[in-house]
């Protein structure tokens, strides 16, 4: 079972190693060869990441996701349900298996919108702890922006203007301004950001998936009309710093699944979408596609499937808004985020981050 959480800084740390070849091992070789985890849950998925250090910054060793769904009815009850809970708490106990299996010694485990939003939120909490021993850290939208922009901004391009990174998640999506200047090894600076309480989940609980297309095109413009005025109130903070124009970078299930579809790939492939550039008119008309497609017509499309044909019209709505406020140009799209900002935390903190040394 993993080792309680070290609240001094939101990490978990385990006990002295068991095997005396390891304990004759120099500390250093050590760290270098153990392996860190990063838990990230969402209001929508559960996502685990365990890896190793190596010179390219650290590899995967083994993986874990699975929709739970935990934010569902949260809008409307402002609680957790208890089927969404018991989800919840079946995948992070695979979690938990994964995490002694592979002997993760140091690890983070983040919530993020539904358990903030949540009057159960910590409550549900201290029972994950109780039944699988992993002590989650319920983080701020800040901390959560940081997290997101740090796993993924090695994708900016640094000749670019200031870069727009988005996050759409399930409870929430946030927006960071980016200086592109210095893009390296080194964390970029944030300079401003913001987030909104809109996310896969929470906004298409506001809407039923109509069957009547008329009703989907109302529904579509209604979420819309939902998230412009959290983007004209950015979008105007922007043009005060007098910028008017920026790179796009986004990075979460919904870009990825979008931008699958706009390869064409008959399956996803993270090869191939990671790091991709996507045409921003081409993406934000697939978005409005997919959005007033039927429920039917949405399951029936490679890379979006049954798993994700309700809730995808929510996130093309979001991203659509994005797209539409700071058009032209492209989009680069990221599969990576919160899990690789937290992995490479870990790493640095214990001496053993290796990449462009």
């Amino acid at each position: 079972m993993p080792a309680p959480l070290d609240s001094a800084d939101g990490e978990r740390r385990g006990t002295a190693p068991r095997n005396e070849a390891r304990n004759r091992a120099h500390p250093a070789q050590q760290r270098r060869s153990r392996a860190y985890g990063a838990l990230d849950l969402g209001t929508n998925n559960c996502r685990l990441l365990i890896a190793r250090p190596s010179p390219d910054g650290f590899t995967v060793v083994d993986a874990y996701s699975r929709v739970v769904r935990l934010g569902e009815g949260l809008l409307e009850a402002g609680r957790l349900s208890d089927a969404a809970m018991d989800r919840t708490l079946a995948a992070l106990s695979a979690c938990a298996d994964k995490l002694g299996r592979r002997d993760v010694r140091l690890t983070r485990n983040v919530a993020t919108e539904a358990c903030r939003r949540a009057s159960n939120g910590l409550a549900f909490v201290e029972r994950v702890y109780n039944e699988t021993g992993i002590a989650l850290d319920v983080i701020s939208p800040a901390e959560e922006a940081r997290l997101a922009v740090l796993g993924c901004h090695v994708l900016i391009d640094a000749d670019g203007p200031p870069a727009l990174v988005f996050d759409i998640g399930g409870g929430s999506t946030e927006l960071m301004l980016v200086s592109s200047s210095g893009i390296g090894d080194a964390p970029p600076a944030i300079l401003d950001w913001i987030s909104m309480p809109w996310g896969v989940v929470s906004l298409a609980e506001t809407e039923p998936q109509w069957p009547q297309a008329a009703d989907r095109i109302d529904a579509y413009d209604r979420m819309l009309g939902e998230v412009w005025p959290w983007l004209d109130k950015f979008a105007g903070r922007l043009a005060a710093r007098g910028i008017n124009e920026v790179q796009l970078l986004g990075t979460s299930g919904t870009i990825t699944t979008l931008a699958s579809v706009q390869l064409g790939l008959p399956g996803y492939d993270r090869r191939r979408v990671d790091g991709c550039a996507v045409a921003t008119p081409d993406l934000a008309s697939l978005c409005r596609s997919i959005g007033l497609a039927s429920v039917a017509e949405r399951a029936r499309i490679a890379c979006v499937g049954p798993d994700r044909a309700e809730l995808i019209v929510a996130g093309c709505a979001i991203l659509e808004a994005i797209l539409s406020r700071w058009p032209g140009g492209q989009v680069r799209v990221a599969d990576r985020g919160i899990r690789e900002g937290i992995l490479r935390t870990l790493m640095m903190r214990d001496g053993v981050w290796m990449a462009g040394k």
